[in-house]
């Protein structure tokens, strides 16, 4: 589903909708697939009184909708009534678990919440009869088959079995309980669940079906004479072409670090994940402002994104505001990059991090090369936190992380299992080399419970980490017992999350941030990969979605308003901030204005200069000739 759909299929439906938004980086939502697709078949009679979708957050034309209502975590599932008039961001799913029975049953008890005026038109009554009305259906003769379905109190088998005969002509299915014993055992019903059968011609009995379970009961009413399915108006799927995605294969080597990684998952980080929040306050924006200024003072990359953080660090620590919409933070940083000397990559490029798919690998390969990075610039620059409060905080990377992803990053369990593993030995580490393993045996640990998940790509499995072409030295036996040298490892994971270590191939260049720019150092030769006739794939499918196109947003506070202008002026001086507005071509040469500016003064400068010295030697060659004129007696 896309997210028109969404939009215009939970806008006064005739049905009702359970929805569910993932994103297809999360290894829960690729491992929920298949439950999800099963409970699509299951409910498939079903559709005229609520239908199932599901729609892909990480996909760019779909980012806005998961922004509109308001998703955060994936997978999240949302129940949208019938005939809702007004935007609303729908009902949560309730439910102790997500296992196929339980979604099922959720989306019962959702249509029965439903009011009468406002219950689907195709959904039939779902409450209990009452002994009196079964014993009036007995009476009466008509044109159709009747089946009463005799449950307890707790059972939703009855309820399952009229949603499933929803699509079929000349039967009605209704339930009663099964409270009264006496009333059941005159119909001679002696356990239940049973189905007693009211024929056209007004005969009435048990039927006897194998088990008494729902696919038996169903199978049995649909098999019946002249009980037939009938057309219903479903709702048209969209003509999606079939995939044609290319992924572009981009060459790299497995023992360096990637620039192109690292920016392309801030850049997610920045303007897709924590903008899903509309705005900051109390213990979130302190998360925020924690993280990014580790991120300013640690980051090891290039001289314009570290700029930007640090400039976006100075602005949220001078905030006087204690909430703030998120949309102050994105221009910000939209508008730093439209300065000279400050830029961050507004599309994704994986390369150490790209996957055999598209939807494998990418975003949280790049979190965790992040982390690992920002533990060891930590360790071998103990100086770069002085200042900060954090600065004798062995834990600081690690817990600052650590709140980061259980209040931001949008896979919820993912940030469980690792909130699980920090309570545990977190408080453990003494020493910022402490950390660097801590992380390193987590990261494992989390590769040895998702080997052989669905998530897992197959060209990259989940291995123990670093693998021995990479460290011989981190391997040993001991007692024929395969083991870690953490020493080794230690000088390994400081080698190779070093600054030394990365590499700026494939990386954008500050003129590649919009479309038809050059290419970046590496790219020529990845281009090649493509054939001519799709060469634009690789750009529509790896983009990510400009913050421009998350929606309308807030009017921004008057106060945020003259910190972001301050923070714009003082960058580079009073002129700063009217560069804002765009360079200007002169000579064929994009000037900005704070070039001119400084071309102006340097020419005055150096006039005056000259000027200076021509009247200090006139002055002194007329001394001279004086002197020379007048000699002394």
């Amino acid at each position: 589903m896309d997210s028109g759909s969404v939009r215009g299929a939970t806008a006064n439906s005739s049905a009702a909708w359970l929805v569910q938004f993932y994103s297809s980086w999360c290894g829960h939502c690729i491992g929920y697939a298949p439950t999800w697709r099963a409970l699509a078949g299951d409910v498939r009679d079903w559709a005229s009184a609520i239908r199932v979708a599901a729609l892909d957050c990480m996909e760019e034309k779909n980012q806005a909708v998961c922004h509109d209502y308001d998703i955060h975590f994936y997978p999240t599932f949302r129940y949208f009534k019938a005939f809702t008039k007004e935007f609303t961001t729908g009902e949560s799913f309730k439910g102790p678990d997500r296992e196929l029975r339980t979604v099922r049953q959720t989306m019962i008890d959702f249509l029965q919440n439903h009011t009468e005026g406002s219950r689907p038109p195709a959904c039939p009554p779902l409450d209990p009869i009452q002994p009196s009305d079964v014993l009036s259906l007995l009476d009466n003769r008509g044109s159709h088959y009747v089946a009463i379905v005799f449950e307890s109190n707790s059972s939703y088998l009855g309820r399952e079995v009229i949603l499933d005969l929803i699509p079929y002509e000349s039967i009605v299915v209704t339930r009663a309980l099964d409270g009264d014993k006496a009333f059941l055992e005159k119909l001679g019903v002696s356990s239940v669940p049973s189905c007693y059968l009211i024929y056209p011609n007004g005969s009435h009995g048990l039927i006897n079906v194998v088990k008494p379970l729902r696919a038996f009961f169903a199978s049995y009413l649909k098999s019946l004479p002249d009980v037939r399915k009938k057309s219903l108006p479903l709702p048209e799927k969209p003509n999606k072409e079939e995939n044609s995605e290319i992924v572009v294969w981009r060459e790299f080597d497995k023992s360096k670090l990637y620039t192109a990684d690292l920016e392309s998952g801030l850049h997610y980080l920045l303007r897709v994940e924590l903008a899903a929040h509309k705005s900051l306050a109390g213990a979130e924006l302190k998360t925020l402002k924690d993280f990014v200024t580790v991120l300013a003072k640690l980051f090891p990359g290039r001289p314009p994104v570290k700029k930007l953080l640090e400039m976006l660090q100075e602005w949220l620590a001078s905030l006087p505001l204690d909430r703030i919409p998120y949309n102050a933070v994105l221009d910000l940083v939209n508008n730093k990059m439209r300065i000279s000397g400050i830029f961050l990559t507004n599309h994704i490029k994986w390369v150490g991090c790209q996957g055999s798919r598209s939807e494998l690998r990418g975003y949280p390969c790049s979190l965790w090369k992040l982390f690992h990075t920002l533990t060891v610039e930590a360790s071998t620059h103990p100086d770069a936190l002085v200042g900060t409060g954090f600065e004798d905080d062995p834990q600081a990377v690690l817990q600052t992380m650590r709140r980061y992803i259980h209040t931001f990053f949008g896979c919820k369990e993912c940030g469980e299992h690792f909130e699980e593993m920090a309570k545990e030995s977190m408080d453990s580490v003494k020493t910022p080399d402490q950390a660097i393993l801590w992380l390193w045996k987590k990261h494992n640990m989390v590769n040895g419970r998702l080997a052989g998940h669905l998530s897992e790509d197959p060209r990259f499995p989940k291995l123990q980490w670093p693998t021995p072409d990479l460290c011989p030295a981190c391997h040993e036996e001991i007692k024929g017992l395969a083991s870690w040298d953490e020493g080794h490892v230690l000088t390994f994971l400081k080698q190779h999350y070093s600054r030394d270590n990365l590499l700026d191939t494939y990386s954008a260049d500050q003129g590649d941030s919009s479309e038809g720019g050059t290419l970046a150092r590496g790219e020529e030769g990845e281009k090649r990969l493509t054939p001519p006739e799709v060469s634009h794939g690789d750009r529509d499918t790896q983009s990510v979605r400009p913050p421009g196109a998350l929606g309308p947003r807030p009017a921004l506070p008057e106060s945020l308003h003259h910190s972001l202008d301050g923070k714009l002026q003082s960058l580079d001086g009073p002129g700063a901030h009217k560069e804002v507005g765009g360079a200007a071509p002169f000579l064929g040469v994009d000037f900005s204005s704070l070039d001119m500016s400084l071309c102006v003064v340097l020419y005055v400068a150096s006039s005056l200069f000259l000027m200076v010295m021509y009247f200090f030697f006139r002055v002194r060659s007329r001394r001279r000739k004086v002197k020379h004129h007048h000699p002394a007696v």
